[in-house]
C-alpha cells in the first residue's frame, strides 16, 4: 500500500487547464482515468487527508503510485479522450459497463453479391446493416418470417445457397415464394439489392410508403377484374399491418430518442435503454455497473452515454435527435456538443418531466430494477464462490494476499515434435483471454527441449525475462527484483504524451503461477525464476494423478480437500492451459504434416507447385524427371527447373534417360502420396 505523498507532484507543476489524467500502479498499470476542466483543482482533491476520501477514492490512491496527465484545448476533447483511454487501458477503479446478456440483432449484409437476412449476435461488421438489438432472438424470426412474404430476400447460409446453385433447384422458401431464389436466377443481384434495400427502409420506419404502393397495385387489380392478384396483394398489406403492430407506437409519429433508466445502490447498478424510432420501441438493451469508483448518478450517465454511443461498431445515425436521460450529466453542454459532432446534426440531452416521455421512462426504470434483481440472484453464488475460492488458495499455500492475478503453463507436444506452450490468466477468479499467450518451445539447438522439464524451464525463463526487459525499457525501478530502490529511477508522476504510453502486458507480473505438473515441473520453473532473481511471485504445481499441489523444494504436496472451490479454481486454470496448449499443437502439427518438399524451392510458389504437380501426377515422378523436361511445363524456366532438379535431387544436373512410364494427363491423380 502507497503513501499518496510519495507520489504527490508539486501543485505548480500541474496546468489549470481542461485535461485526462491516469493513476499507475507499482507494475506501471492503469488503474485509473479521469478527466478535469482544471487538472490543478482535481488532482489536488485526491491529494488531502485520507480520512476525507471516500472508502474507495482510498483504496484507488493508495493503491496507485503515480500520476499522469495530458493536457487538451477542450472539455469535449477531454471528454473523448477519457472514453479511449478507459478502452484501451481498461481500469479497475473505472466504472464498468457490462451486458446483462448478448443482444440479438437482425442484420442485412449488403456488402455481400445477394444480400442476406439473418440474426447475428456480437461484433459487428463492415458492410451489414443492424436493426435492433431486441429482447429475444424470437421476436425477430417471427418479424422476418412475416416480412419474407412482401420482401423475399434471402436468408440462407453460403454453403446452402451454393449447393441450390449447382443444383440449379432452389430450397423450400424458393418454393413457397419466401425466397426470390437468386441461386437459379430468378432474380437479378440488381433486383435482389433494390428488394433488400426495400426491407432495411421498412425496418427503419418507412412504414407508409410500402403500404401505399400495395394498395394502389391492389386497387389496379382489381380494376383489371385480375382477383386473384388483389387477393393476394391484400395479404401482403395485412402482413405489413401485422409486422408494424409488433413494434407498439409509445411516443407520436417521428419521435427519435433513446430513453435511459438507473436503478442502483451504492456498489451497483442497472442500465435500460429503449430505442425508439419513428415513435415505436425498435430495440431495448442493459448493462450491469460495478461502481468501482465514487461516482454520482449524474457522473454514470455521462459514463454510460460514452460507451452507448463512443464505441468503434456504432453505426453513422445510431444517435437520436433526443436522449432522455433520469439526470444531466454534470457538464451536459459538452456532451450535447460530442453527440452532435458524431450525429452531424442538433442532439438535446433532457430529463423528461411530464406527458408520454415520462411514462415511457418510468417504464424503462421499472425493468432497470427487475434486471437488477435478477443479475443480485444470478450474481451472489458468483461472487461468493470466486472470493472464497482465492481466499483458500491464499490460505493453503501461505501466500501474503490473495492471488488476484494467477497464470497457469503448460505444454504440449507428440514424442517431442511441435512443442507448444501456453500462458493462460486468470484475474479475481475468471478468464482473462486477452492477455493468453502462446510459446514455441525451442530447445538449445532450435529443435526443441529434451524434455518437460526443460521445456517449462524454457517457457518460464522466457515469459520472465521479458517482463524484466519491458520494466527496464520503461525506465521503471525493478521493486523487489534486484533493483536499488532508488526514487529518481522510480515511478515518476508527470506529463505524458496522448499517443503514447501503452502498457506492455508481460510487464505486470503475476502473484501466483501454477505449472501443470508435480515436483519437477515445479523445480524446473524454480529455477527459472531464481536465476532470473525474481522472488516475489509465488509457485506451485498441480499434479493430474491426485490433483496434489506441489511447492517449491517440499517433501509433502498440499491436500485440498475434494470439493474446495480453491481446488475446482486451481483445476479450471490447469485445464484451461491444457486446452489452449493442445489446441495450438495441433495446429502446429498439422500445419507440418501438409508442407511439401517444394516448399523450400526459391522462386516456386503455390500455382507453380499446383502446375508441377498436376503435369507429373506426384513428387517421385517429378524426382525422376530431367531438367528439360521440368521446364517444358507452363510457367516454368530454366533457372527455376534446375532449383526444382536441386532441392529434390541433391544436384543440379538432370537424370538421364526419359520417365519411366507414360506421364498422366492433367488432373489424373497418382497412388503416391505428396509429401
Amino acid at each position: 500500500m502507497a503513501d499518496p505523498a510519495t507520489y504527490r507532484p508539486a501543485p505548480g507543476e500541474i496546468p489549470d487547464s481542461p485535461g485526462v489524467y491516469r493513476f499507475r500502479d507499482e507494475h506501471g498499470r492503469v488503474v485509473y482515468v479521469g478527466k478535469a476542466k482544471s487538472l490543478r483543482q482535481r488532482l489536488s482533491s485526491y491529494f488531502q487527508d485520507l480520512a476525507n476520501l471516500h472508502p474507495r477514492t482510498q483504496q484507488m490512491v493508495t493503491t496507485a503510485a503515480s500520476v499522469q496527465w495530458t493536457v487538451v484545448g477542450t472539455e469535449v476533447e477531454a471528454l473523448a479522450l477519457e472514453y479511449s483511454w478507459i478502452k484501451e487501458f481498461d481500469p479497475r477503479f473505472n466504472v464498468k459497463y457490462r451486458d446483462d446478456k448478448s443482444y440479438p440483432y437482425l442484420a442485412v449484409t449488403m456488402a455481400e453479391e445477394f444480400p442476406r437476412v439473418q440474426v447475428l449476435r456480437g461484433t459487428k461488421r463492415a458492410g451489414t446493416r443492424y436493426f435492433g438489438p431486441y429482447a429475444h432472438a424470437w421476436a425477430i424470426r417471427e418479424t422476418v418470417d412475416l416480412l419474407l412474404r412482401v420482401f423475399p430476400v434471402r436468408t440462407c447460409s453460403a454453403g446452402v445457397f451454393r449447393r441450390a446453385a449447382q443444383q440449379g433447384r432452389p430450397c423450400l422458401l424458393g418454393y413457397i415464394d419466401k425466397c426470390s431464389a437468386p441461386c437459379v436466377g430468378r432474380i437479378t443481384p440488381d433486383d435482389h439489392r433494390a428488394l433488400a434495400q426495400d426491407f432495411c427502409d421498412f425496418m427503419a420506419g418507412d412504414t407508409a410508403r410500402f403500404t401505399r404502393r400495395l394498395t394502389a397495385r391492389m386497387k389496379e387489380a382489381a380494376a383489371d377484374l385480375d382477383y386473384e392478384r388483389a387477393a393476394r396483394l391484400r395479404d401482403d398489406i395485412a402482413t405489413l399491418e401485422t409486422a408494424m403492430q409488433k413494434n407498439a407506437v409509445v411516443l407520436p409519429d417521428g419521435t427519435e430518442a433513446d430513453v435511459f433508466a438507473l436503478s442502483g445502490d451504492e456498489l451497483e447498478a442497472a442500465v435500460q435503454v429503449f430505442h425508439v424510432r419513428d415513435g415505436r420501441i425498435r430495440g431495448q438493451r442493459g448493462w450491469v455497473v460495478e461502481k468501482v469508483e465514487d461516482v454520482t448518478d449524474a457522473e454514470l450517465v455521462e459514463h454510460l452515454l460514452q460507451q452507448v454511443y463512443g464505441g468503434e461498431d456504432v453505426q453513422a445515425g445510431a444517435v437520436p435527435r433526443e436522449v432522455l436521460v433520469p439526470e444531466l450529466p454534470p457538464e451536459v453542454e459538452q456532451v450535447e456538443a460530442w453527440l452532435s459532432g458524431l450525429r452531424g446534426s442538433r442532439v438535446h440531452v433532457r430529463v423528461p418531466q411530464r406527458g408520454d416521455k415520462r411514462e415511457l421512462a418510468a417504464t424503462v426504470r421499472k425493468n432497470a430494477e427487475h434486471a437488477l434483481a435478477l443479475h443480485r440472484t444470478r450474481r451472489a453464488g458468483d461472487l461468493t464462490t470466486r472470493s472464497q475460492a482465492l481466499r483458500e488458495i491464499q490460505e493453503a499455500l501461505d501466500l501474503p494476499t490473495a492471488p488476484l492475478r494467477i497464470e497457469c503453463y503448460d505444454v504440449s507436444h507428440n514424442q517431442g515434435t511441435y512443442q507448444s506452450a501456453s500462458m493462460v490468466v486468470f484475474e479475481d477468479g475468471m478468464a482473462r483471454k486477452s492477455e493468453y499467450r502462446l510459446f514455441t518451445v525451442r530447445g538449445p539447438e532450435g529443435e526443441g527441449a529434451r524434455d518437460d522439464t526443460a521445456a517449462m524451464h524454457e517457457v518460464i525463463t522466457r515469459r520472465f525475462r521479458r517482463y524484466l526487459a519491458d520494466r527496464a525499457a520503461s525506465g521503471e525501478a525493478e521493486l523487489g527484483l534486484g533493483g536499488d530502490g532508488d526514487d529518481e529511477e522510480g515511478l515518476r508522476s508527470g506529463p505524458v504524451d496522448a499517443d503514447t504510453g501503452r502498457p506492455t502486458r508481460f510487464a505486470y507480473p503475476p502473484n501466483l503461477v501454477v505449472v501443470d505438473g508435480g515436483p519437477p515441473q515445479v523445480a524446473a520453473a524454480a529455477a527459472a525464476l531464481a536465476e532470473l532473481g525474481v522472488d516475489d511471485v509465488a509457485l506451485c504445481g498441480l499434479a493430474k494423478r491426485l490433483e496434489e499441489v506441489w511447492l517449491p523444494g517440499e517433501e509433502y504436496p498440499v491436500i485440498l480437500r475434494r470439493g474446495s472451490e480453491g481446488l475446482y479454481l486451481l483445476q479450471r486454470l490447469r485445464d484451461e492451459a491444457h486446452r489452449f496448449a493442445i489446441t495450438a499443437h495441433r495446429k502446429r502439427r498439422s500445419k507440418g504434416m501438409t508442407v511439401s518438399v517444394l516448399d523450400d524451392v526459391p522462386g516456386l510458389g503455390p500455382a507453380r507447385q499446383a502446375a508441377l504437380l498436376r503435369h507429373f501426377g506426384s513428387v517421385k515422378r517429378l524426382r525422376l524427371a530431367s531438367l528439360e523436361e521440368i521446364a517444358t511445363v507452363p510457367g516454368m524456366g530454366e533457372r527455376t527447373a534446375a532449383a526444382v532438379v536441386a532441392a529434390l535431387r541433391g544436384t543440379g544436373e538432370p537424370p538421364a534417360g526419359p520417365l519411366p512410364g507414360p506421364v498422366p494427363d492433367a488432373g489424373t491423380v497418382s497412388d503416391t502420396p505428396v509429401v
